[in-house]
């Protein structure tokens, strides 16, 4: 049977395919230690469990709108209002199977065949080919350490033609960590609006923000660019619920109605009883959540300083989320080794140490690691790391 051309030219994504690998070599014994998922290593905080067995209880376990119940959209508002001093209406809020399923469904009614959105690299590994998905055609402007992996008002300007439609920027970015700050982001924005762009603003990571370093919103600007940006957030990252799949999207609301429209017959609602729980996430103290974070800054603190202690390693040091994304070019270019791609199989191999290259990101020199695990077990990666850094120098 041949297959639809829009699924042929995808590319599997990396970091779950590293992951995968990890967990069957970990199944056949072996002593692994896996950098390469994108998730909490937490368990979901208890007063959300408690809000989801009360929903069971309570038989809230039938349909929902198809965009989100009324009252999870009214704590995604007074979320927005809280943090960001931004209003928005229920109309103009849907909530979605997780983050990854709002962008999808944005780019699905935004786009059609040939549009380009411009992605900066590196960048998530879905981007491009959800872009691809709805036919689209992605448009990667390159940024390395040099300018802290941020694209320029300059780079964005000159990426732009006439069947430009979307930009993407996400701050703090997976995978590099770094954080656009407000001036950085107002100079991007008005680039968009002078070309009438629409801002795809992946704002998932936002609660994971280290030192004295503050999240800013596109949204929150000025009321042009609320009107011209899509915030697209979730509480997978944030309240360690990655397998609850609760994300959503906030902007326009004729963009969000046709997203409503589209989930309506692709999957009637998010889960009822996941639903309940993003309420209580919502509607809680930060608590547990500012706990979470104290430890992820304290394991970045360690993994960035232990990983600085390898010859040849050079690292931009992040300011959110939990990832480091160091460049090993000069490393692998010492090692007989083809590629970084095929050094880190080696790794993986020889050391049983998981790590993700960043090809899949779009930066070929570099590797992402996350530090969403503990610190002995990080402690542990930087050692074989280390080992098999020198054992090929």
């Amino acid at each position: 049977m041949e297959l639809a051309d829009r699924v042929k030219s995808l590319t599997p994504s990396s970091t779950l395919a590293i992951t995968s690998k990890a967990k069957a070599l970990k199944a056949d014994g072996h002593d692994v230690v896996g950098l390469g998922a994108g998730e909490p290593d937490f368990n979901t905080p208890s007063y959300i469990l408690e809000a989801a067995k009360r929903a069971m209880d309570e038989g809230k376990t039938t349909y929902t709108p198809a965009g989100g119940l009324p009252e999870l959209k009214q704590a995604i508002i007074d979320k927005f209002s809280r943090d960001q001093q931004l209003d928005y209406e229920q109309e103009q809020i849907v909530v979605t199977t997780g983050a990854k399923h709002a962008l999808y469904a944005l780019f699905q009614v935004l786009l059609n065949r040939g549009d380009e959105v411009i992605i900066p690299t590196p960048y998530w590994v879905s981007y491009p080919e959800q872009v691809k998905l709805a036919e689209g055609q992605p448009v990667f402007v390159n940024t390395d350490e040099s300018n802290q992996f941020k694209m320029t008002p300059e780079q964005l300007e000159e990426s732009i033609t006439d069947v430009t439609k979307a930009v993407i920027i996400n701050s703090p970015s997976n995978p590099t960590g770094v954080l656009y700050t407000e001036d950085e982001l107002k100079a991007l924005g008005d680039v968009a609006l002078k070309h009438n762009l629409l801002i795809v603003s992946d704002e998932i990571y936002e609660k994971l923000i280290y030192g004295n370093k503050k999240h800013v919103s596109m949204a929150q600007l000025s009321p042009e660019l609320q009107q011209q940006t899509v915030v697209i957030n979730g509480v997978s990252k944030s309240h360690a619920m990655t397998g609850w799949r609760i994300g959503y999207a906030a902007g326009q609301k004729q963009i969000i109605q046709a997203m409503s429209n589209l989930a309506s017959h692709a999957t009637s609602n998010p889960t009822s009883i996941s639903q309940h729980a993003a309420i209580a996430a919502y509607t809680h103290d930060e608590t547990e959540v500012h706990k979470m974070n104290q430890a992820f800054e304290h394991r970045l603190e360690s993994l960035y300083n232990w990983l600085l202690d390898i010859p040849g390693l050079t690292c931009v040091k992040p300011d959110g989320a939990f990832y480091l994304f160091p460049n090993v070019r000069q490393i692998v270019d010492q090692s007989p080794f083809d590629s970084v791609d095929e050094w880190v199989k080696r790794l993986l191999e020889e050391e049983k140490l998981a790590i993700v290259p960043g090809s899949g990101f779009g930066a070929e020199n570099n590797v992402r690691l996350s530090y969403a695990t503990s610190l002995d077990q990080l402690e542990e990666a930087a050692t074989r790391l280390k080992r098999f850094v020198e054992k090929y120098r």
